[in-house]
């Protein structure tokens, strides 16, 4: 296993059914209605109930696959805990549901919680001008723009279940138990703000989106604070991860397999977005939009449903060169803005 990835688990769970990682902690996977299909959601055993990891989107059919788990793998055991990993619906969907139909106590990041229960709360018919205005300085294309215009927004409350007020903050150095283990919180940013894993005592790694194997999760700027620099924010949570990481790790991730090789895959992740700014360093030797680094950043064409997720990506790389003076900015007639390196 040393300096490579491996992934012991040739199989994976279908849907409504378990297989056991490690001692007392099962994998399942509930469905998603976009490119990436699945999230990966846990249930660790805590005495005679569960502590579930992460959830999936909130739907019917999400509820009747979370009633099937619960009266099947779960052998009909209560949930006294839930747990987010960070703000994203497709991993806080359910949590409100465990909450008021099961009684489960939330436990997440202070960030996540506030960022999930607003988002939640905050239904839009559509676009906020903010947010055409964001969309505008990423120089989107025209006929996306005015389309979105009119159009209802991805609205958080169509996938994730109102979540009650009250939940059990955790934060970076909290040792916490989860069932018979002893977990050190270490918190991540960049793909979200204060995203926590979770690292037990006996080499069992909970990574949610922070340490995916095989794809790199999304570092976006988004309308709700457009000055942020999630790429550095990355770069420095990978790096701060390395110390702690070892080959014999066993890393349950919140898409994909798990894995073991941590220490590479963070060496990957790191260099991955390296290489992705130094190439766009080399474009922007003339001037461009966000909008028109796709093919340089991403090296293939961006279609369909990637376009949004693909746009403030571009965004993030452009506004870190921006921020850590390495390129200049300045506007468009259109409003977009263009980033150029120094002379």
């Amino acid at each position: 296993m040393t300096g490579s990835l491996s992934y012991p688990f040739e199989t994976i769970p279908e849907e409504g059914a378990a297989i056991e990682v490690a001692p007392d902690i099962l994998w399942m996977r509930l469905p998603l209605p976009m490119a990436l299909d699945h999230v990966n959601v846990y249930a660790i055993a805590d005495g005679d109930g569960w502590v579930i990891v992460d959830t999936g989107f909130f739907s019917k059919r999400g509820v009747a696959i979370w009633k099937g788990l619960l009266a099947g793998p779960l052998q009909g055991k209560p949930v006294s805990e839930v747990i987010f990993t960070h703000h994203h619906p497709d991993h806080i969907g359910m949590a409100g549901w465990f909450q008021s139909e099961h009684g489960a106590q939330l436990l997440t990041t202070r960030t996540a919680w506030l960022m999930a229960r607003m988002l939640t709360l905050d239904v839009q018919p559509v676009p906020t001008p903010e947010a055409i205005t964001f969309y505008t300085r990423g120089g989107m294309d025209p006929e996306i723009l005015e389309k979105r215009k009119s159009e209802r927004p991805f609205n958080f409350a169509d996938c994730v279940a109102p979540m009650p007020q009250g939940y059990r903050r955790i934060k970076q150095g909290d040792r916490i138990r989860l069932g018979d283990r002893i977990w050190d919180v270490r918190i991540g940013h960049g793909h979200a703000p204060e995203h926590a894993t979770f690292w037990s005592d006996d080499g069992i790694v909970l990574g949610g989106d922070q340490l995916l194997p095989s794809i790199s999760p999304n570092l976006g700027l988004y309308p709700n604070e457009p000055e942020a620099d999630p790429v550095s924010d990355w770069l420095q949570a990978c790096a701060g991860f390395q110390s702690f990481a070892t080959d014999d790790q066993l890393v349950l991730p919140g898409h994909k397999l798990p894995f073991y090789g941590l220490p590479l895959r963070l060496r990957q992740l790191i260099d991955n977005h390296h290489g992705a700014l130094d190439r766009l360093l080399d474009f922007l030797k003339t001037s461009h939009s966000a909008h028109e680094c796709f093919l340089t950043l991403f090296k293939r064409e961006i279609r369909g449903g990637e376009y949004g997720l693909a746009l403030v990506e571009a965004m993030a790389h452009c506004h870190h060169l921006y921020l850590s003076g390495q390129v200049t900015r300045s506007m468009r007639e259109d409003g977009a803005y263009l980033y150029q390196t120094k002379d």
